[in-house]
């Protein structure tokens, strides 16, 4: 998992910080198509304000961007963004209560960025040890846009845990 903890958990632990920094899930929760009519006047804009602020410079290649933008041109991924978020915030809460403390059997590795929203708001790996029954994971040297910034590290961590977990 990278540069998350359980939805569940992170809505209920909100504060100033987290949401200040995560605006975004707040608004596209928002009833359709309040999120959808303003995100669809300029779709571009809203997708590099919130991409780019997060990370706070551009970490994506300029052909990642392009398709990216693109990408979330089509009203229907705007709409299905915004209906994911929904989601989050309501089906999936309830689906988490229903589990009624029962935790994750299969091991689960963490990383989580470092210069990111989720190691100054949460304790990631406290909060998935709530969920899962073998955790592990660490913080590493980026942004939330991990996967773009340090890939090799990501693939090198990934691999040396499946080698563990592999026995």
């Amino acid at each position: 998992l990278l540069d998350i903890a359980p939805t569940r958990e992170m809505y209920a632990g909100t504060g100033r910080d987290f949401a200040a920094a995560y605006w975004h899930w707040f608004f596209l929760i928002q009833p359709a198509p309040v999120p959808e009519d303003i995100i669809g006047a300029d779709p571009d804009t809203y997708w590099m304000r919130k991409c780019i602020n997060q990370a706070g410079h551009n970490p994506f290649a300029a052909e990642a961007l392009e398709e990216y933008l693109s990408c979330f041109r089509d009203p229907e991924a705007i709409r299905a963004s915004c209906e994911d978020y929904r989601a989050a915030a309501t089906i999936d809460i309830i689906h988490d209560d229903a589990d009624d403390g029962r935790k994750l059997a299969m091991p689960l590795q963490v990383l989580w960025a470092r210069k990111g929203v989720i190691e100054r708001c949460f304790d990631t790996l406290g909060l998935w040890r709530m969920r899962a029954k073998q955790v592990e994971g660490f913080a590493m040297g980026a942004t939330h846009y991990m996967a773009e910034e340090i890939p090799g590290d990501i693939v090198d961590a990934v691999r040396a845990f499946h080698t563990r977990a592999a026995g």
